[in-house]
């Protein structure tokens, strides 16, 4: 049975705009020929920001890459990622944070906490055999001004040319978003805990 003359102009037609789609792809691939480490910034009120970033040290992890996690934040909990990825040769994982400002309710504690963090951040951004480091929360410190900007933006510029770096946290300032290469605001449409479902282990733990 002949094909219908117009189900091959729909293919025909299908077929041409791949095609265009593919060359602007191919084009794009082609001019991406710069070859170091990229800054990626995770921001924003929804959910999925640091989940992002322990995605790609599990990629890098792959490639068989030193990576290095400080966490400015999250310390009074545990979490998944924390007991897996600490399983891991090539990993080091330091949790600074002593949990979240409402928690400890004292802005020293937390501004210590915060700097020793920082110093240690600090020393993995000038190590060139760490391939990548997450900043997990760090936004948070700079919006609440328990860590420097300007120290952080200068230690981020400086760092070896083929690290990568992740930083999260909600409230990115703009001078970092500014030098980011990748900046993602996860934006929230819905979360469970507005409904009550409290924390779950393998989702928010």
């Amino acid at each position: 049975m002949t094909e219908p003359q117009t189900d091959q102009a729909a293919r025909e037609r299908h077929r041409r705009r791949m095609q265009r789609q593919k060359d602007v792809v191919d084009a794009r691939v082609a001019g991406a020929q710069t070859d170091r480490g990229v800054l990626v910034v995770n921001t924003g009120n929804g959910k999925g920001k640091s989940s992002s970033a322990f995605g790609m040290v599990a990629r890098a992890l792959g490639h068989g890459m030193r990576v290095a996690v400080v966490q400015f934040i999250k310390g009074s909990f545990a979490t998944g990622e924390e007991a897996f990825f600490r399983r891991q040769p090539g990993v080091e994982y330091h949790v600074m944070g002593e949990g979240f400002t409402w928690e400890t309710r004292d802005a020293d504690r937390d501004r210590r906490a915060a700097l020793a963090a920082w110093k240690l951040a600090a020393g993995f951004l000038s190590d060139p055999g760490l391939q990548l480091v997450v900043l997990d929360e760090l936004n948070i410190a700079l919006k609440l001004g328990l860590v420097p900007l300007d120290d952080v933006l200068t230690a981020v510029q400086a760092r070896p040319r083929n690290q990568h770096v992740v930083i999260t946290g909600r409230g990115a300032p703009q001078p970092l978003i500014e030098i980011a290469d990748t900046v993602t605001e996860m934006r929230p449409v819905k979360h469970a805990f507005d409904a009550g479902i409290k924390a779950q282990k393998g989702i928010e733990l």
